[in-house]
């Protein structure tokens, strides 16, 4: 239980923290979008479709103003939740396989067979009655 709950926290962290990290790397920086960079791309991509500018509102003026300005405090929550939820998820115990368990006899050892375990004989053949 407290591994699922270090994954937890570790995950809220992270996805927290890899956003701002990956829009930097991406090109969306505090200082504008960065020459050359996929946000460049996206920004150019974004001006041609709409006859010369960034429409507001649009996803390229979302991830430069979260660049330039950070993370909400709305999103922050909501970042953790996500994060935490996917690293308790990850970090829960495995069930073990019926497979990984012994099975009898399969060490050496054998079973004897008890009369529940055994099948009830079959009747003799010619022992039914034939109705007319």
């Amino acid at each position: 239980m407290m591994k699922q709950a270090a994954f937890a926290v570790v995950g809220g962290v992270a996805a927290v923290a890899a956003v701002p990290v990956t829009l930097g790397a991406a090109g969306f920086t505090g200082a504008g979008i960065a020459a050359s960079s996929l946000a460049a791309k996206m920004m150019s991509a974004a001006a041609v479709a709409n006859g010369g500018g960034v429409a507001a509102g649009s996803l390229v003026a979302t991830l430069q103003s979260v660049g330039a300005a950070g993370l909400g405090t709305s999103t922050k929550i909501l970042l953790a939740s996500l994060g935490s939820g996917l690293g308790a998820y990850f970090g829960k115990p495995k069930k073990e396989s019926s497979s990984s368990q012994a099975e009898p006899g399969a060490e050496g050892e054998e079973q004897e067979e008890t009369e529940s375990q055994a099948e009830p004989p079959n009747p003799p053949v010619g022992s039914e009655k034939h109705e007319k």
